[in-house]
C-alpha cells in the first residue's frame, strides 16, 4: 500500500448528539446530565482521529446543504480532513442520537443515516470516475468501509475490481448493523473489525473470548479479522495465526466512539510499519485513551 496516499474513510459523518446522565438510568427517567453536540460517524470519527494524530485523511461521505451541513463540513476541514470528495444533498444532514450512563455505557442509541442510505453508490463515484482513482488507475492506498453504508454498497465494494488493489477496512457501524458485514467476507482481502458481540450475529453461534471468535471469523470467510471484547483481551487472527493483547484498566468516562478510535490507531500503527502485535496494541491504547478522556 502506499503510505503517500490519504486514508479514505467512506461511510457516515454527521452530528453526534450525546446525553450524559448524572444517575444511573431507567426508561421513563427525566434526570440531570449533559448534552453536546459534535461532529461523528464511524467514518467521521475515524477520519478525525487519524487527522488528529497527524495522518492524511480524506472522506467520502453524504452531507446535507444548507447549515446544518455546512456548519459540519467546517469543522471536518478544521480538523484537518479533506471533504473535497464529499457528495451534498439537498436531504436533510444525518444525526446520531445516544444516552449514556455515569459510567459511560450507552443506555440507548438511534442512528438517523436516512440521507447516507438514499444516496447509495453515490459516495463511491470519486473512485470510479477518475477524481479519485478509476478503472484504469484503482485506488491503492488504505480505505475505511462502515457499515452504515446500505447493503448493495457494501456488496458492490467487495464484487466490483476497482478497490482490489486497496488495504480494506470493514467495520460494523453497531450490533445492530453487523449483519451487514456478511457482504463484507466477499471481499478476496481486507480486514473485518468487530466485537466480539458482533461476531456473534454474524456466525450465529455464541463464543466464550474474542481468539475463540477471530478464528471463526476465518471460518466464515474473512481474511483477516480483529475482534475486541471490552476490557477482555482482544485478539487478531489471520492465515498466520493468533494475537492476543490485555486492554489496560482505565476508569470509563465514554464508551461511545471507542471502537472508532481503536482502528484508527491500528491503521495509524499499521502505516507507520508497526508489526502486527504492535498494530494491536496501538489500536487497544488509542481505545483505553478515548474511553478514559475526561467528557466535556
Amino acid at each position: 500500500m502506499s503510505a503517500d496516499l490519504p486514508v479514505l474513510c467512506i461511510g457516515s459523518a454527521l452530528w453526534d448528539i450525546i446525553a450524559s446522565s448524572s444517575v444511573r438510568l431507567k426508561i421513563g427517567n427525566d434526570v440531570p446530565g449533559l448534552i453536546r453536540r459534535r461532529p461523528g460517524g464511524v467514518a467521521g470519527n475515524i477520519a478525525l482521529a487519524l487527522a488528529a494524530g497527524g495522518t492524511r485523511v480524506a472522506l467520502l461521505t453524504v452531507i446535507g446543504r444548507g447549515a446544518q451541513g455546512d456548519a459540519l463540513i467546517a469543522e471536518l476541514e478544521s480538523a484537518g480532513i479533506d471533504c473535497s470528495y464529499v457528495t451534498c444533498t439537498d436531504d436533510p444532514t444525518d444525526s446520531y442520537l445516544a444516552i449514556e450512563n455515569p459510567d459511560g455505557e450507552v443506555f440507548a442509541a438511534i442512528a438517523d443515516c436516512a440521507s447516507l442510505e438514499k444516496a447509495g453508490e453515490a459516495v463511491l463515484d470519486p473512485l470510479r470516475d477518475g477524481r479519485l482513482a478509476s478503472a484504469d488507475a484503482p485506488w491503492m492506498g488504505s480505505v475505511v468501509i462502515d457499515g452504515n453504508l446500505p447493503v448493495a454498497v457494501l456488496e458492490s465494494i467487495a464484487d466490483n475490481g476497482d478497490m482490489a488493489q486497496a488495504d480494506l477496512h470493514f467495520v460494523p457501524a453497531s450490533p445492530g448493523k453487523a449483519g451487514r458485514m456478511r457482504a463484507a467476507l466477499r471481499a478476496s482481502h481486507g480486514t473485518l473489525f468487530v466485537n466480539r458481540g458482533e461476531a456473534e450475529i454474524l456466525c450465529r453461534k455464541e463464543f466464550p473470548d474474542a481468539e475463540t471468535a477471530a478464528r471463526a471469523m476465518l471460518q466464515l470467510g474473512a481474511s483477516r479479522a480483529v475482534v475486541t471484547d471490552g476490557p477482555a483481551p482482544a485478539a487478531l487472527a489471520d492465515a498466520t495465526g493468533v494475537i492476543v493483547e490485555i486492554p489496560p484498566t482505565v476508569e470509563t468516562r465514554s464508551l461511545t466512539g471507542a471502537g472508532d478510535s481503536f482502528l484508527a490507531g491500528f491503521i495509524a500503527a499499521e502505516l507507520a510499519g508497526g508489526s502486527p502485535t504492535e498494530t494491536l496494541a496501538a489500536a487497544i491504547q488509542a481505545a483505553a485513551n478515548h474511553i478514559c478522556k475526561e467528557v466535556t
